[in-house]
């Protein structure tokens, strides 16, 4: 087995027992956090029901001018405070963190951190 599947398979195991723990409701969507190499993907998801309410990513055009790369930690925190912002005026107030199956360093916490000082509970 090559290294790059053991990280893989890795990261997917951390990713399930994550989402064993993890629903989000309608009052509480769950925030996801995914990352590519290229960028980062954040969304509030509504798992009662299956919907996204709210998604940022670094591809948006509010951020594209803003943002040469979306793969540091710089896009990680505007990318944050664009998806509060629009939390916010959606009426949501609280989300639950998961990770997507990474590790709480780097985008994935500069990402929490930021929506937390923007004014969601996390």
């Amino acid at each position: 087995m090559s290294k790059s599947s053991k990280k893989f398979l890795a990261r997917k195991r951390r990713k399930l027992r994550v989402r064993r723990k993890i629903r989000g409701s309608g009052s509480c969507p769950r925030l996801s956090v995914s990352t590519t190499n290229s960028g980062m993907y954040l969304q509030l998801i509504d798992d009662t029901i299956g919907h996204t309410l709210v998604s940022a990513s670094h591809i948006d055009k509010q951020l594209r001018k803003e943002i040469s790369r979306g793969s540091n930690i710089e896009a990680a925190t505007k990318i944050a405070e664009l998806l509060a912002k629009r939390a916010k005026e959606k009426g949501i107030d609280e989300v639950v963190f998961d990770r997507g199956g990474h590790l709480y360093h780097g985008r994935v916490k500069a990402v929490a951190e930021t929506v937390r000082k923007v004014g969601l509970r996390c």
